[in-house]
């Protein structure tokens, strides 16, 4: 078989190359139970026979909502190879972002993975006048099961698929993204089957997996960099582990011993904490070896140390980062970060202690991958990498991020003008984002709309001290605010555990409530002397005057954050305008 020049074509493709007998594996009643690629065929067969004789014609939308399993990937490619689009939504937005995505797309028929989304989309169905049936993966009262549609399938021949299949190009629509942003309704990003695949080829050389590797999945994989990975997988051949859930990571990680697995910098920075703390929990010359091997890997550079802290780094990966890569399954070659911008300290910690992040920058705009830090070219701390094969950067003369290549999207859904203002009329997509290379290696320094300017007319570039104030175990999230005022100002989340942990550390009581917490004086005192650290690597208009301590964390449910957990800053303006008030008043 050639190379697949249409997404639905993939797992043919690992058929044909590299037939797995674990293709897919999922976690049931404390047992881990193989999926073949032989049966996954037969299962998208007759799951695309039973949505034609449910009359889903070429170009109908299909909606899908739930977390990962091995349904969701049955469902996509079944979908595409009848020259239906798929429109995947996440499971943790909003009731009305449901009713808005799927009106918009104009949906007929919606699955989904639980009780709870039934519920969510079954609340809303009369409301959106397209939406003929809703499918669920589990058995549940008054919702039909996705099994159904299979009943009649042996109406529809063999040949029905071949007809549609055949009659798609690869450059016809293969699936709409909505991206929810942080701001407005959601925009329904379209993407073709080329741009898609130009992605999974372009990553084929950077994400070091083959035939005989394992991967970890548990970022939703609506999200179009997880998507794009589960395409890469079926097409190297890689078996796929479906974690149980976010609370089950860890033990799902020492279980499957993963080779590769995907991750976001919030969640890498939740898995160092926990290293961290179980550090504080040691005594005597243990806590003592383990935080000096901490200061090791702080002083890390992957070229230019002289041999005495060769030596040194070898006995700390002896002595404690084993127990590192141990558990996450002692087996891990890289974990692949994207969404959002990484500690460069945590970036350099972890490859110090052997095991590699290899951070990237893209958009679902771009399918998503523009750059990735990889083995080939060597991973530069701070950067998000090289330019992967096929696309193009350009620097605007603002400092813009300007794409173009086969991975940029075909446009907006329904929204030409929008469109029209982020691809110029030469093909180049404008990112929002603002950065520079150095050496050919692409820096993010945050985004265009994001920075801002002090009543004095200073620009503020928030991510920048942010991501230096993230860089504390003690400072969970932050925001940095104070547009049109005189001095630059932050909203700090605490760490709450490593907070208790110091009060306990230090003699001081941590017998307190969130709310109480915020207004210990303990607490403000050390604030105000991670602050103040920072504040010295920061120009004097840039430097943060004063802080509020919030008293809980930014969260998607909560409306602060999206998705991709990226920061809604006007909405969590609008949520502390009281603290607001109080450092400008």
């Amino acid at each position: 078989m050639q190379q697949p020049s249409r997404l639905f074509e993939i797992p043919y493709y690992q058929l044909e190359k590299y037939p797995n007998e674990k293709m897919f594996v999922t976690k049931v009643d404390g047992n881990w139970h193989p999926t073949s690629t032989s049966d996954f065929l037969k299962e998208i067969k007759l799951m695309s026979k039973g949505l034609i004789n449910l009359n889903i014609e070429p170009g109908d939308r299909i909606g899908l909502v739930s977390h990962n399993r091995i349904e969701w990937n049955i469902i996509d490619i079944a979908t595409q190879q009848i020259g239906a689009i798929l429109v995947p939504l996440y499971p943790n937005i909003s009731e009305s972002d449901y009713k808005y995505i799927l009106n918009d797309a104009k949906v007929k028929f919606c699955f989904v993975g639980s009780e709870e989304l039934a519920f969510k989309i079954k609340n809303i169905k009369n409301e959106i006048p397209s939406l003929i049936e809703i499918y669920s993966f589990d058995e549940l009262e008054n919702i039909s099961h996705w099994k159904t549609i299979q009943k009649n399938s042996e109406t529809i021949e063999d040949q029905e698929i071949e007809n549609r299949k055949t009659a798609i190009k690869s450059e016809d629509l293969a699936t709409i993204i909505y991206t929810s942003g942080t701001t407005g309704n959601p925009k329904g990003v379209m993407l073709s089957h080329s741009n898609l695949l130009s992605n999974v080829f372009a990553c084929i050389e950077p994400i070091p997996a083959d035939e005989y590797s394992r991967v970890l999945t548990f970022l939703p994989v609506c999200h179009v960099y997880e998507r794009m990975l589960h395409y890469l997988y079926m097409y190297l051949g890689c078996s796929i582990h479906f974690a149980e859930s976010m609370e089950t990571i860890g033990e799902n990680i020492r279980e499957v011993k993963p080779h590769v697995f995907t991750a976001v910098p919030r969640l890498i920075e939740k898995v160092y904490d926990r290293i961290i703390a179980k550090g504080e929990e040691l005594k005597g010359v243990k806590r003592k070896l383990f935080f000096w091997a901490v200061s090791i890997a702080e002083d890390y550079e992957s070229t230019g140390k002289g041999l005495t802290y060769q030596l040194k780094l070898a006995l700390a990966r002896k002595l404690i980062f084993s127990k590192w890569k141990d558990a996450l399954g002692g087996e891990v070659r890289a974990i692949a970060s994207g969404s959002a911008a990484l500690q460069p300290r945590l970036a350099r910690i972890f490859l110090a202690a052997g095991i590699p992040i290899l951070e990237g920058y893209g958009l679902t705009e771009t399918s998503p991958v523009v750059t990735v830090n990889n083995f080939k070219n060597g991973i530069r701390i701070g950067s998000v990498g090289n330019l992967i094969d096929n696309v193009q950067v350009k620097i605007a003369v603002d400092g813009e991020i300007l794409v173009k290549g086969p991975n940029v999207m075909m446009g907006y859904y329904n929204l030409p003008d929008e469109t029209a203002e982020v691809i110029n009329e030469d093909g180049w997509f404008c990112t929002g984002d603002i950065g520079r290379f150095e050496n050919n290696y692409l820096i993010i320094t945050d985004r265009k709309k994001e920075i801002f300017k002090t009543s004095g007319g200073k620009y503020i570039v928030p991510q920048m001290i942010e991501n230096k104030l993230k860089a504390s175990r003690y400072i969970e999230q932050v925001m940095v605010i104070g547009e049109g005022e005189k001095f630059p100002a932050a909203f700090l989340v605490p760490n709450f555990t490593a907070i208790k942990d110091w009060l306990t550390n230090n003699g001081y009581s941590a017998n307190f409530s969130s709310n109480e917490l915020i207004n210990n004086e303990y607490l403000k005192g050390l604030f105000q002397g991670e602050v103040d650290q920072i504040n010295k690597e920061l120009g004097n208009w840039e430097q943060i005057k004063k802080f509020v301590i919030l008293p809980k964390e930014f969260t998607v449910e909560g409306d602060e954050l999206t998705p991709t957990l990226k920061l809604k800053r006007k909405k969590i303006l609008a949520k502390y305008i009281t603290e607001y008030k109080e450092i400008y008043n």
